[in-house]
């Protein structure tokens, strides 16, 4: 007879106490994704490099406008808080001081992938187009290209667009143009 195991999904609450109480700490390189805690995979240096390239051409872009956020939290549901590589938030006085800012307060979700592209269109993308976040964008590292994912329904993005160098993304939550150079270098 097979023997059935019963799985105990965790929701955002339990697992904020278990960073609160030290099981989990900054080292552990984890994220929260449909109630299991999932490791993160490693940055290499190009990640690395890009996810600072971005997110410092961002702020200089959008200063006062929005806040950026690098590998941070955004609660997307009950049981999920994953830790997008850019996440820009609307503004808060408090920079989200008293709770990690929600799916209604995320204008665009940035993912750089390399090793984690597969995870990235597949688990990550359902989870932010239900969660209702406007604009998911997947770096492609090996194509040195964006993936523009807008309009979300459901567990997907109905409007999907790729850009390469030589090319301009419009941010739509600002209504800016970015040049893909300034992003991808």
């Amino acid at each position: 007879m097979a023997v059935q195991l019963v799985r105990r999904l965790i929701n955002v609450e339990e697992y904020t106490r278990m960073i609160e109480a030290g099981i989990l700490t900054e080292q552990d390189k984890v994220e929260l994704i449909n109630g299991e805690i999932i490791e993160m995979s490693p940055s290499g240096s190009k990640h690395a490099a890009i996810i600072d390239r971005i997110s410092n051409f961002l702020v200089s872009l959008l200063h006062k406008k929005v806040i950026i956020r690098v590998q941070s939290p955004v609660v997307t549901n009950s049981q999920s808080a994953p830790e997008p590589d850019i996440a820009v938030l609307k503004p808060k006085s408090d920079f989200y001081a008293n709770r990690h800012p929600r799916a209604t307060d995320t204008l665009l979700v940035i993912e750089v992938a390399d090793s984690s592209l597969s995870t990235d269109r597949e688990v990550k993308l359902p989870l932010y187009a239900k969660a209702g976040i406007p604009e998911y964008w997947i770096i492609n590292l090996e194509k040195n290209e964006i993936e523009a994912h807008r309009s979300p329904q459901e567990d997907i993005y109905t409007l999907r667009e790729i850009l390469r160098p030589g090319k301009t993304i419009t941010f739509f939550g600002l209504d800016i143009e970015i040049e893909v150079e300034q992003l991808l270098g």
